[in-house]
């Protein structure tokens, strides 16, 4: 029996994240979890004229980590969608496909969403579409600490801090062209938004090629 991957629900989750969904034909997402601060969820890094660019979403009632996923709320005390998407488009404007899929994204950045799980949710759909990737997405039916042993859990293994990251032995970030390299070098396992304005169609090659055989 083929393994399922259980993962959280990240905000443009990061090239290995994807890779997951791309390595493991069954996928599940954890909807009974209680937020965690400092993680992916609501953060996501990208590449700019100045290196590395950290995007956070702010949340209603603080960071409160036990506080259910689902009932998460995004806060707009201040215009963080046009703030986030200026930095997008400030970043990848001129990379080769930016023209072709800002559309796709932008209506996203467009809408005002009251929770932060619909938010990632509609953004992991827009992604997946674009990169041709077929996925059915199971949901948690409650929360297990302990899943059974046919599901690989991989909750929190994908981390913005360092001291918290796994060592994926199947995940090898495949190099690919990125806007900024002259400037910054090359800057692994960045959102996934990064590969796909760089690469377009073929991110999901360079996907497979970040796939451990």
């Amino acid at each position: 029996m083929e393994k399922t991957i259980l993962l959280e629900l990240h905000y443009l989750p990061s090239i290995q994240y994807v890779s997951k969904l791309l390595q493991y034909p069954n996928v599940m997402l954890e909807q009974y979890e209680n937020y965690s601060k400092g993680s992916y969820r609501n953060r996501c890094h990208l590449s700019s004229s100045m290196g590395l660019l950290r995007l956070s979403l702010p949340l209603a009632g603080g960071k409160n980590q036990q506080q259910p996923i689902r009932d998460v709320k995004l806060k707009y005390d201040e215009p963080w969608q046009s703030q986030h998407w200026t930095a997008i488009k400030s970043a990848y404007g001129k990379s080769p496909f930016y023209e072709h899929y800002e559309h796709r994204f932008l209506s996203i950045f467009q809408k005002k969403y009251e929770y932060l799980w619909d938010w990632n949710w509609d953004l992991l759909q827009v992604i997946l579409d674009i990169i041709s990737l077929e996925k059915n997405i199971d949901l948690t039916a409650e929360f297990e600490k302990e899943p059974s042993n046919d599901i690989l859990d991989f909750r929190n293994k994908i981390s913005p801090k360092e001291n918290k990251q796994f060592d994926d032995g199947d995940f090898n970030q495949a190099k690919y062209v990125q806007v900024f390299e002259a400037e910054n070098g090359f800057l692994p396992n960045l959102s996934i938004l990064d590969l796909i304005f760089c690469a377009g169609p073929e991110s999901i090659i360079y996907l497979e090629r970040s796939l451990k055989k």
